[in-house]
């Protein structure tokens, strides 16, 4: 069975709101033979992040910059995920009220270092989530779930 790893710092309501329609997504019936773990991002251990098939990655924008929860995850995990997780899907959410586009490149630099592949457009959020909003993170975590059924 194939692993998502949902990686997440969701510190805010509207982080938060976001990351259960993420979850939603990847979690949908219609999506088999694929197991869904989350862990928060000062959590997930390497091991968590060897294990899994593909990644679903959410945090705020703090000051133009992907959170330090995120941050250390990717400190605590790179080294050993280099050269073994090359070419592994990847999505990512974001809330942020300004200057999401330096935290946006950010993410994607790190990933990008790994060899990650972006499976689907970034769902980046200002403000309160509206519904249009929340129904394409929702489409977001099924994406990335989908294209690991096997």
């Amino acid at each position: 069975m194939a692993r998502l790893l949902i990686v997440h710092h969701t510190p805010s309501p509207h982080c938060q709101e976001m990351f259960e329609a993420v979850l939603a997504g990847a979690t949908d019936p219609e999506i088999e033979g694929v197991e869904v773990v989350r862990r928060p991002a000062l959590h997930v251990s390497p091991a968590e992040m060897l294990d899994a098939d593909g990644y679903l990655l959410g945090t705020p924008a703090n000051l133009g910059y992907m959170s330090g929860a995120l941050k250390h995850a990717f400190d605590t995990c790179y080294y050993p995920l280099l050269d073994s997780t090359s070419g592994r899907p990847y999505g990512l959410f974001m809330h942020g009220n300004v200057g999401t586009e330096g935290a946006e490149k950010s993410v994607h630099s790190v990933a990008g270092g790994l060899g990650w592949s972006r499976a689907a457009a970034d769902v980046v959020i200002s403000g309160k989530p509206t519904k249009e909003q929340l129904a394409a993170c929702w489409e977001l975590g099924a994406t990335v779930a989908a294209g690991l059924m096997e």
